[in-house]
Parts: structure tokens; sequence; C-alpha cells
């Protein structure tokens, strides 16, 4: 029986099939504790020693790996999870498994509802919550289970915090019931040389001792488990000058959300930040923090590539992602509400103060500033939002494009601004009504679809024509196939997580100006055929 997932890390491998144990189960909500004090206090310790052992072993990694392991360490340690976990002990009288599993609960449909790079958080949490529930039972938390033999791994799901410590010469390959291909299994893989293959439904269930497993194709298959050969993409190296076989440039930049990845992006030869997401500053603020602080947190994230471009984006909250003190209440349809710039035209003020914060950190860094906004969708919003960054101080001021409106008014819109930033996870979500974060239409959210190529080309050939730069921030330009086709576009950058740099830059390296457009020719035929 042959089943089929989306392909996100290229190559072929088969083997014994090993499982990666789910989640633990869900813990009672009872009995009460006698003492609801001493219950509440063993939530902290559990977390503090967690996230000690988290930070140990990013100690012990190197570059994405490393910002990964970070990241979750801090999740573990984050403040707001405890004391939300320890209130419920209080209130409730639960015992503590049950209270972060609560607390973790509401921690993510916060983070779910506010979609894009936030709700694939969710796993984190999750990962999060089992490993601090586990340390207040006293036993070993779920994930991957120590390999002895090359074996062929399969979950329903991976937390970033365990593909962060793949060994690629025990995993031959890797198959997620769920997930998608912008999720961090898909980035990590890809970089370790990995085959993989995410939201292959049915993959649990398959019969059969081993899987073969072919990345490109997407095809998973029962096999007897026998190790066969390998085909996968070795490890590139670059030199980290983003450019073609024949000179042409195309700056390859890293997305970044903490100081972590910062340092990961720094580490990788990044030749500066495409996309900085500001969110992290806010999200487990109960008010909005101080223009102060702002500016100190975004110091921190900066300070690596002083004297290098940055480029970063507003906060993108709203009426779907509930930060306390921004009070949107609920709506019908929030993916389609006040969100990202919209709601500012409602709270100037906060915009202004993150503006003025923005401005501070950049001059205090040496950093080359850039602002975008989030969900802009008319050059009128466009030309609201330069208005007020360039009296904040912003020498360089841009817009995201992730609305399919504002790529059909490209042309209007740079006529406004200084550079557009194509958000190509949040723009095929719009464009195919199709949720990122739900495997079942995974295959619409790949980045190679027909249809989303030709609106990318469409826009840069609007920026091309007003002499502006036009990039792209979302997992498209993560993917090492794909990025001749979008320098053929006429993309002029392309933005990604630092762990797929070497293998982008490597590809680009490997062809001309020529054949990427003929490349990207053949892809925009292909809508039409």
């Amino acid at each position: 029986m042959q089943l089929s997932g989306v392909g996100v890390s290229p190559g072929r491998a088969a083997g014994p099939r090993v499982l990666v144990a789910v989640g633990l189960p869900e813990p009672a909500a009872g009995p009460a504790p006698d003492d609801v004090e001493a219950e509440a206090g063993k939530i902290g310790p559990a977390a503090a020693e967690v996230a000690a052992l988290l930070s140990d072993r990013a100690r012990s990694a190197t570059g994405e790996a490393r910002a990964v392991l970070e990241t979750t360490a801090l999740m573990a340690g984050d403040p707001a999870l405890v004391t939300t976990a320890e209130r419920l002990v209080r209130e409730r009288s639960l015992p503590s498994p049950r209270a972060v599993w609560d607390a973790a609960a509401e921690f993510s449909e916060a983070l779910s509802a506010s979609g894009g790079y936030l709700a694939e958080r969710v796993r984190d949490i999750a990962d999060v919550r089992d490993r601090i529930v586990a340390a207040l039972l006293g036993v070993d938390p779920p994930g991957i289970p120590e390999l002895t033999s090359p074996s062929v791994l399969v979950a329903r799901d991976l937390a970033p915090a365990d593909t962060a410590g793949l060994d690629p010469d025990l995993v031959l390959a890797l198959v997620t019931e769920e997930g998608g291909p912008t999720s961090h299994t898909a980035i990590l893989a890809r970089a370790l040389g990995i085959p993989a293959v995410v939201a292959c439904a049915g993959v649990l269930a398959l019969d059969g001792p081993g899987l073969a497993v072919d990345g490109d194709s997407g095809t998973v298959v029962a096999s007897d488990g026998t190790v066969r050969a390998v085909a996968r993409t070795p490890r590139a190296t670059w030199d980290g000058i983003g450019r073609l076989a024949d000179g042409h440039r195309v700056k390859l930049l890293a997305n970044v959300g903490s100081a972590a990845d910062a340092r990961a992006a720094a580490e990788a030869g990044a030749e500066g930040i495409g996309l900085f997401r500001t969110e992290f500053c806010f999200l487990s603020a109960p008010e909005e923090p101080t223009e102060a602080r702002q500016r100190e947190a975004y110091g921190a994230v900066l300070e690596p590539f002083a004297g290098k471009p940055v480029v970063v984006r507003t906060l993108d909250a709203g009426s779907d992602k509930p930060l306390a003190f921004l009070a949107m209440g609920t709506e019908p349809n929030p993916a389609l509400g006040v969100r990202g710039l919209r709601i500012a035209f409602d709270r100037p003020d906060v915009l202004d103060r993150q503006l003025a914060a923005i401005a501070g950190a950049a001059e205090a860094t040496g950093v080359e500033l850039s602002v975008m906004a989030p969900m802009v969708a008319t050059a009128a919003e466009a030309a609201w939002f330069a208005a007020r960054a360039r009296a904040a101080g912003v020498p360089r001021v841009g817009v995201m494009i992730e609305i399919p409106a504002a790529a059909l008014c490209a042309k209007e819109i740079l006529a406004e601004v200084d550079f557009v930033s194509l958000g190509t996870n949040d723009l095929a979500q719009y464009l195919f009504a199709a949720d990122r974060q739900l495997g079942a239409v995974a295959e619409l959210n790949a980045p190679d679809q027909p249809a989303l190529l030709r609106l990318v080309g469409s826009v840069a050939e609007a920026a091309e024509g007003a002499g502006k730069p036009a990039g792209i921030c979302g997992e498209a330009a993560a993917s090492p196939a794909l990025a001749p086709v979008l320098a053929g576009l006429g993309v002029t950058s392309l933005s990604m997580n630092a762990v797929a740099l070497a293998q982008v830059g490597a590809a680009l390296r490997a062809v001309d100006l020529a054949t990427c457009r003929e490349a990207a020719a053949k892809a925009k035929e292909l809508v039409g055929g």
C-alpha cells in the first residue's frame, strides 16, 4: 500500500520503522490536593528543571538547532505559564500536572488563533507541557526513543526540540502524519539532509516492519525493514554572499523572532535580517510594554547585525491575536478581521510607540534599518503607514504583500513605499483559502504552486518597473529547488530560517540568470496549460 503526503526534504531511504511516542495522556483533574500552596509550589521547580535541561542541550548544539532549543527552554521557564498553572491549582484545587496541562491549553488556544508563525508554536507549547508534566509525575517525557541502528522515524508530529537533536547517521528518513511544509520539522530535516514527508495521513496505521520514503514525490510505502541505499542531498557550503553563477545578486537574509534566532542567523552567515517578527515582546505581557522595554528587547535581536540591513515588521496582532492589552473582543471570522496594520488605525498610539522604540534600538545598535507593516491591502493604507514611520525617523519604509489584493495593486503600493516583501505563507493561505496549519490542505500551501508563483512574478515585475526591491520572507524562500525560480521571477532577496541559508546559497550559485528566467517561465506556463 502506498500513501501520499507532502515531500519537504528531498531524497529516498528505506529501513525499519520506529514509532515516536505520542504525548502524555491527559492528567486527571483530581483528587484535590490537601495543601494547594504546596501543590502550586511544585510547578516552578519542575519548569525550571525542564528549562535547565533544554538549555544544557542548547549549549552543545549549533546554529538553528541551538536557537530552537534555547527558544523552547525560554518557553519552559516562561513566568506567565508557571503563574497561570499556579493560579489554577489555587482557584480550582487541581493537581499540579493537570494545572500545567490546562494552563498550556490556554496558551495554545491563543497561539492557534494567531495563525501563521505563532500558530506553528503550538507544537512547542505541547512539548513544554509534556516535559513539565513528566517532571511533576516523575516519568520520562515522550519523544524520540534512543536509536541504536539506522531507522525511519514515524510520528504524529515532532516537536522542534526533538527535531533539533536528530542524528542524520541514525535517522534514515522522517515521516509525520500531521504538520506542513513550513514547519520547523520540515526546515530542519532539509538542513540535515534527511528525506522527509509530512501530512501523510494513515502512516501511523501502515502495516509492515519498515518503510520506504521518497522525500521528492512525498510517497511512503511499507517495506520489509531492510536498510537500502540512501539518496540524500549533500550538506551545502556557502560563502555568505547570495549570488548566481554569473554574479547576479540575490541577497540571502534571515527570518528571526528572538535574540537566539538572530545569533543563529549571524553564525550561519546571513547577509542581514529580512523579517524580524516583533510579537515575542508582546505575547505574555498583561499590558503594553513600555517604549524603553521594547527598545531593549529589539536591541538584543538587532545587535548581532550591526552595520548590516535589518527589516523589522511592526506588531502583527489584532482581534485574532489575543494580546491582553489590546482587548479586541471577538469577531465571526477573525482571520479576515481587524489584524496587523488594521488595529493601528484605531490605536495609532501603539504603533507610534513601537516605531519610536524600533528607531531607537536601530540607532543604538548601528543596523541599516527598514520597517514594514503587515496585512496591508491598499495603497492608501501603505501611504498612511509610510507617513507615520517616516515621522518616527525610520529611513526606509515598506509593506508586506500577503493579501492577494495587495499583490494585484503592487504598482500603486510601490508608489508609496521604498520596498515590498512577499509573505508567501499567508499569501498562499488567502489565495487558496487553505489553512496552513491543516494537514488535509497542506498541498495547496506548497510554495511551488503555480498560481502563487504567478502572483510573485507580477509583484516582482511591478517592483522592477518602480526601481525598488521586492523580497520574499515566507518559507518559499527556504526551498533550494525553488530559489532559482524566484530569482528568475525577479525577486531581489530571499529571507528564511537560518538553517536553510547554506543550501539555498549553494543552489543559487549553481545557476545563471538566464537559466533562472527559463525556469520561471516554465513555472508560469503551468498555470495556463
